[in-house]
């Protein structure tokens, strides 16, 4: 087969290297014995010329080493190009694969080089080689991100929607790794991007996971539904989806700059299939869950120059509904899921006190409540704590957000939810002794506060570890609630053991 015009120079200008070696060597004869692996070991070494010489004396080229290794996989390898040319000229075979079925095309398709990739490729490699996970050729280059290896896959015949044994097709490994170049060249030539993973990932949605803001422009055709939700191949309807629209994929990953791109595209602000809105949201994506529990993830690193505050502006300024409420409870691993819950419930929940002063500006109305009665100042001190009290606001947070929404004078101290608690059994859930103490000194009614919820559990029950779940006891709590009562001449009922319920007082 020719020899791409690419290289033609290169060809030509070693196209003396036999000679050279035969006026170096005298004889070509082998003058000592070698090793069968030889050539592959030296250039495995990077000993080109050792290996010129071997190529001379006229050793096996194709010899390969334990693992199938051959002297044109090495060369691949480390991309020179001449060891290339002197091999193939020898009788090198450029579709031997390895024991793991790797060939020398895979490999040079892994470092991005396109002139080994044309060599190979002139000389009759497979443009629809593939290696271990079924990958072929093609989308190991467009993982790699060099165009010009991509394109002569191409052109040479590769098949531009192979799959892998997961489904996925190098547009969705050029558009995850956010090779826009790659992308639009595999666009070029009639990719199909509606090509969908079991999971519901298209080259689309790996792009905005990861942030690749330019993927997705090339990517936003005016075939694509803005609004499409990820949905599992084979789920029955309304089961096993995600329910997860581009901008929340967007939003929930902290990709701010591309969020607004869709917003400008026609995304839709107050999209809540998932159960929660984008508003809602930006409260657990600022402020994630820490601990070990299954919503314990780190913040998410994010891109582009959009900060979420900034971003909760541009969402309001699209149409989005500042005080939408959750439709229904429930929400998987999110924490915040009770129905009713706005943004600013969700932002008091996690003790974000920018977010609650920044929606409040916007239009935030802060005498919304749960569908369980339960108000931001319940909300901000803890109400809805887990039974591991592992959420992701500190005790000081907690407590600047509690005197936030005191010093607004909008919700009633001594207001209890639907199971008889109120802001005491909140601070009592979350282990903060100190706002204890600040709803005391703010005028929290003690014969109001201090009573059984419809659990049988007292602010001081729950200190002393009587809760759902866990049993966990926090003493500083149950000494701040203890020296309270005893202020106010209450009688500090004894600590029981209920085996089946845990401590609780009598």
């Amino acid at each position: 087969m020719p020899v791409p015009p690419l290289l033609q120079s290169t060809v030509r200008s070693l196209a003396v290297i036999p000679l050279t070696l035969v006026l170096a060597f005298p004889s070509a004869a082998v003058s000592e014995e070698r090793s069968p692996t030889a050539i592959a070991d030296a250039v495995q070494n990077k000993n080109f010329s050792l290996a010129a010489q071997l190529i001379h004396e006229g050793v096996e080229v194709n010899a390969t080493q334990a693992d199938g290794m051959s002297a044109l996989h090495w060369a691949s390898l480390h991309d020179d190009s001449a060891t290339v040319v002197n091999l193939i000229s020898a009788g090198a075979k450029v579709s031997k694969a390895t024991r793991f079925g790797i060939t020398p095309l895979t490999i040079a398709c892994q470092n991005g080089s396109q002139p080994i990739v044309e060599l190979l490729l002139s000389q009759g490699a497979d443009p629809n080689t593939k290696r271990d996970g079924d990958e072929s050729a093609l989308a190991t280059a467009s993982r790699t991100g060099k165009v010009g290896a991509v394109k002569a896959l191409i052109q040479s015949g590769a098949d531009i929607d192979s799959k892998d044994h997961r489904g996925q097709t190098p547009l969705m490994w050029a558009a995850a790794e956010g090779n826009t170049d790659v992308v639009n060249a595999l666009l070029q030539h009639n990719a199909n991007q509606a090509e969908m993973l079991d999971s519901g990932f298209t080259a689309l949605t790996f792009a905005i996971r990861q942030g690749h803001i330019n993927v997705v422009k090339a990517l936003l055709t005016e075939d694509v539904d803005i609004n499409a939700t990820m949905s599992r191949k084979g789920a029955a309807k309304g089961k096993g989806n995600s329910r997860m629209s581009p901008l929340m994929l967007a939003v929930e990953n902290g990709h701010f700059e591309l969020a607004l791109m869709l917003l400008q595209a026609g995304a839709d602000p107050n999209d809540d299939r998932t159960g929660f809105a984008p508003l809602h949201a930006l409260s657990w994506v600022r402020k994630p869950e820490i601990g070990d529990n299954q919503r314990g993830n780190p913040p998410p690193r994010g891109s582009g120059n959009l900060s979420s505050l900034n971003f909760a502006a541009a969402l309001v300024a699209h149409g989005a509904d500042i005080n939408l409420p959750k439709r229904n409870n429930g929400g998987g691993r999110l924490r915040i899921s009770v129905k009713g819950a706005t943004p600013f419930l969700c932002a008091a929940s996690t003790a974000d006190l920018p977010y609650m002063q920044a929606l409040l500006a916007l239009g935030a109305d802060p005498t919304a409540m749960t569908a369980k009665k339960q108000n931001a100042l319940m909300m901000a001190a803890g109400i809805d704590e887990g039974p591991n009290a592992d959420g992701p606001a500190t005790a000081d947070e907690h407590y600047a957000a509690v005197t936030y929404i005191l010093d607004l004078n909008i919700n009633d101290i001594d207001a209890v939810d639907h199971i008889g608690q109120n802001v005491m059994h909140a601070a009592a859930y979350k282990s903060l002794p100190e706002v204890v103490r600040l709803f005391d000194k703010r005028g929290a009614n003690i014969e109001l506060w201090n009573q059984e919820n419809k659990q049988g559990r007292t602010p001081l029950a729950i200190a002393r570890g009587f809760r759902p779940g866990n049993f966990k006891p926090d003493q500083d709590t149950e000494q701040a609630i203890v020296q309270i009562m005893r202020e106010h001449a209450v009688e500090i009922p004894l600590p029981i053991r209920n085996i089946d319920q845990g401590w609780k007082d009598k």
